[in-house]
């Protein structure tokens, strides 16, 4: 039986045979929960749900269906990269749905962010419904869920939508096997696995996607902001030499503008947030010192290049009092 809760004596996995133990566990008691029946999995392409995948191949290989959904709310390039590693390289049996339209559609105007996450945690499960209605032997849906998703959820800071159940109507059990697991345990057990390195060590990425780093409702053109803004976040990091030495790192654009120039003349336009953290478990988060010229260089490139932006600011926020993420 697969555990429901993080045992209190349960020693932290920070190494490769205490993650191995906990690989060959998990393996197990989903062949006994799965038996011959066919799983389907919500595969984003982070690290937390790629772990789920490459668990569930290892103990049911082509029983497991993995379907990665384009929200509309990924990073830049990101569904691209999903194809390729898993379709292309580890032949993992792959459906692609481009439900961007889809999601945009039903978000539009919303700006409460609990109303958001929840209709894109309902979305998803219309989704992953539908693509299950046209298999056979469909039974169980896979979740990335992990320990902080689980205590953040219980004590009312957010919710989550691969937190909790599905709805009555639905016939799906749920697999779940990295829920006790913190961040840094999930790292190694990947690892362990053989999951690329940039996979393993790739930051996190939440379930409502680019939807919680754009405050507000959101709009196309704001959302393409946050895109293009985190994509050259993301390269300047990666040139700086911080990629995987700096936990999490993204941008925001809230809903309000500002008065700016460029090229002359007043430019009434959005800002973008830069937020940068270090932890180890999600629990607790310090802020990262990002060297001066570092920052010059974002924000000349993030003024100059991503549309509709002319001001460029930095989160110091650490956790507590703030969250992670915006929203």
């Amino acid at each position: 039986m697969i555990n429901d809760r993080r045992p209190d004596d349960m020693v932290r996995i920070t190494n490769a045979e205490l993650a191995d133990a906990f690989i060959e566990e998990q393996v197990a008691a989903m062949k006994e929960q799965i038996g011959d029946k066919k799983v389907l999995l919500a595969l984003s392409g982070g690290v937390d749900s790629s772990v789920v995948a490459a668990l569930l191949i290892k103990a049911i290989g082509q029983q497991l269906v993995c379907v990665h959904v384009n929200h509309g709310l990924l990073r830049k390039g990101e569904p691209e990269q999903v194809i390729e590693v898993f379709k292309n390289q580890m032949k993992a049996n792959l459906v692609y749905v481009d439900a961007t339209d889809r999601f945009l559609d039903k978000l539009a105007g919303v700006t409460d962010p609990e109303t958001k996450r929840k209709i894109i945690g309902g979305e998803f499960i219309e989704v992953f419904a539908e693509e299950a209605r046209k298999l056979d032997g469909i039974e169980f849906l896979a979740q990335g869920t992990i320990w902080p998703d689980i205590l953040e959820s219980e004590n009312g800071i957010k919710a989550h939508h691969n937190a909790g159940g599905l709805p009555e109507d639905m016939d799906f059990e749920l697999v779940e096997p990295v829920k006790i697991l913190f961040k840094d345990e999930i790292r190694i057990v990947g690892e362990r696995l053989g999951l690329p390195a940039n996979m393993v060590y790739r930051q996190p990425f939440p379930g409502p996607g680019l939807g919680v780093r754009c405050p507000g409702a959101i709009t196309r053109d704001r959302l393409e902001a946050v895109r293009e803004s985190d994509a050259i976040l993301r390269e300047e990091f990666a040139a700086a030499g911080l990629e995987g030495k700096v936990w999490q790192y993204f941008t925001v654009v809230p809903d309000f503008k500002s008065t700016g120039i460029k090229d002359g003349n007043r430019a009434f336009e959005w800002c973008v947030i830069i937020r940068a953290v270090n932890t180890t478990d999600a629990m607790t988060a310090e802020v990262e010192d990002i060297p001066f010229d570092l920052m010059k260089k974002l924000v000349s490139r993030i003024t100059s290049e991503v549309k509709g932006v002319n001001r460029v600011l930095y989160d110091f926020t650490p956790k507590p009092t703030g969250t992670i993420e915006m929203e």
